[in-house]
């Protein structure tokens, strides 16, 4: 008997241990749909609002408010176009494109990193054809998207590429190149995704399709593992209701159930059936 009660016990602690990484899980499932929940709130509540000036959103070496991303803004200055880096590997019309990226100095002393869109990959290490950023006084509205992290492998890019959108590292390189003005220092707050410009050029490259709004799976995943959590109490459950009913059985004196084979004693019976009429 204490060799049984041992070993339903180690069954419950297996039960306990699976049941302990479900609910992890589904924690986990539940803060990824939290997040996806926020970041679709943001963008039904911000995506077409009205743009005002860059400083009531992002003042001067100021960090961007979660809240505010995707806020459009006005921008008044110039680009840099010579101060032009592409993206690389960013996915876009089912490829791996270049996302390009121009400095925008503000008349108020400001250089805000504007993404104008993305361009399709050319037969070598750069696209065939980036359209050119507009030259003087240029009025451009934009959308405020937070920097991105480096990449952790530590990849990096060729010459006038980089990895991703790091402000930090964008303002370096443009600081090794000479290009930027100590009076003007690039915004680290938040980078500008473009939606429009004034004067309009003639070419430019492909705007950004809206965010997508699908919640996701990550609901349902959660529910599913707090399920699986269930499945194996009851599956041990079962287990040592077989074992106790398999036990009792034996200590009556009966054999262990089996399962019936009705077939077979049909087929018996008619046998015998056959033989008393003669027919074998």
């Amino acid at each position: 008997m204490r060799r049984r009660l041992l070993r339903w016990a180690g069954y419950v602690a297996v039960a306990l241990v699976f049941a302990v990484v479900c609910v992890l899980l589904s924690q986990w499932q539940f803060a990824r749909n939290e997040g996806r929940e926020t970041q679709i709130r943001l963008v039904e509540e911000n995506y077409d609002a009205p743009a005002v000036p860059l400083g009531d959103l992002l003042p001067a070496g100021a960090a961007l408010d979660p809240e505010d991303e995707w806020r459009p803004v006005l921008l008044r200055g110039e680009y840099v176009p010579e101060g032009q880096l592409l993206v690389r590997n960013r996915p876009h019309g089912g490829t791996s494109a270049f996302e390009v990226l121009v400095p925008f100095r503000t008349d108020d002393g400001r250089t805000l990193i504007v993404n104008r869109g993305w361009v399709a990959p050319g037969e070598g290490e750069v696209p065939d054809v980036v359209p050119a950023a507009p030259t003087g006084p240029v009025e451009a509205v934009v959308r405020l998207r937070p920097q991105e992290p480096l990449p952790p492998s530590g990849r990096g890019a060729p010459e006038g590429q980089v990895p991703s959108i790091n402000l930090g590292f964008v303002a370096d390189l443009l600081e090794s190149e000479g290009l930027q003005d100590p009076s003007a220092p690039v915004d680290a707050g938040a980078y500008g995704a473009l939606v429009s410009e004034d004067p309009a050029p003639s070419a430019r490259p492909h705007g950004f399709d809206a965010p997508s709004e699908d919640p996701g799976p990550h609901l349902s995943y959660a529910i599913q593992w707090i399920l699986f959590a269930l499945m194996g109490f009851i599956f041990i459950g079962y287990i040592i209701r077989t074992e106790v009913v398999k036990h009792r059985e034996e200590a009556e004196g009966r054999p262990a159930r089996e399962p019936r084979r009705r077939r077979d004693r049909d087929m018996h019976d008619e046998d015998e059936l056959l033989d008393a009429a003669g027919h074998r």
